[in-house]
């Protein structure tokens, strides 16, 4: 596998950050995963503006343009001879003494890394997956910005062992305030008489790629949607229920806390996203060669 790391791709074994990595010591860093489908990677231009945001956000500053930064992307993912697989871009504050201060860094630290992902077994996709909520709740947006990919994922790991302690492979997050945020590593979204309703940014959720692709789909299907604040009432008596993400992609949720959602079978609408969702992303996005 050939990794892509500041300037040039290197064999796996090779691809080394150094133990003094502010990402590493602190967590400081951003990142975006991305989709690629019959060697075109989806959505790159957005994900490279998050990415950039992101950076912006927490004053990072990314030693590359949107543009190259855009063409590394291209030149890993063609470098590992992948036609469908998942990217992970990550840059880090890069390299300093010990100590909290950012100013100590004298320049970030990028990666590319091109691979292959099966976040859920497929039996799931097919069936749907049966979740929890989670006790850990989002942070507040006043101590970790929401829209923020930062390498700060203790949060959602802590959440995500709760799950699988109890038995799930995934947990539906709420904020302080008791509204559902979003999920692990996933947008959350539900089916009420027809209309489609996700929890707003503002109550902690990422303003994900994904999540927003369902919601022009939503526009080309004819379907009603509606982005508000929601309690865990709202999913248990949704009609249906799915998740969204770029690992995840589409998947349906047929329990929450071992309440069935609608009759326990993934829904005839989410299918209709699902499959607006595989047409879309396997006919555009930028080419690979």
């Amino acid at each position: 596998m050939k990794i892509w790391l500041d300037g040039e791709l290197v064999e796996e074994s090779a691809a080394k950050i150094s133990v003094f990595d502010h990402g590493l010591l602190y967590g400081d860093g951003v990142f975006e995963g991305i989709r690629f489908y019959k060697r075109r990677i989806f959505r790159l231009e957005e994900h490279i503006r998050r990415l950039f945001d992101s950076a912006r956000a927490i004053v990072l500053e990314i030693p590359w343009t949107p543009e190259e930064v855009s063409r590394f992307v291209i030149e890993t993912v063609a470098a590992n001879g992948l036609d469908d697989g998942y990217i992970r871009l990550v840059v880090t504050r890069g390299t300093g003494s010990m100590g909290l201060s950012p100013y100590l860094c004298k320049r970030a630290s990028m990666f590319i890394i091109a691979s292959t992902i099966s976040l859920y077994p497929a039996e799931h996709y097919e069936n749907g997956l049966s979740v929890i909520t989670a006790a850990t709740r989002r942070p507040a947006p006043g101590a970790l910005m929401p829209q923020v990919k930062s390498l700060n994922y203790l949060n959602n790991i802590m959440a995500k062992v709760e799950a699988i302690q109890a038995g799930a492979l995934e947990a539906v997050m709420l904020n302080e305030q008791g509204y559902v945020a979003e999920c692990t590593g996933d947008n959350v979204f539900i089916l009420r008489d027809g209309v489609l309703h996700t929890p707003q940014v503002s109550d902690g959720a990422l303003d994900g790629i994904t999540r927003r692709v369902i919601l022009e789909l939503a526009d080309q299907l004819g379907i009603p949607k509606v982005e508000r604040s929601m309690t865990r009432y709202d999913l248990f008596v949704a009609d249906e229920f799915f998740l969204t993400g770029t690992a995840a992609e589409v998947i349906p949720v047929v329990a929450l806390d071992r309440r069935v959602i609608g009759d326990g079978k993934p829904g005839p609408l989410t299918g209709r996203f699902i499959e607006a969702f595989k047409q879309l992303v396997t006919t555009t996005g930028t080419p690979i060669d």
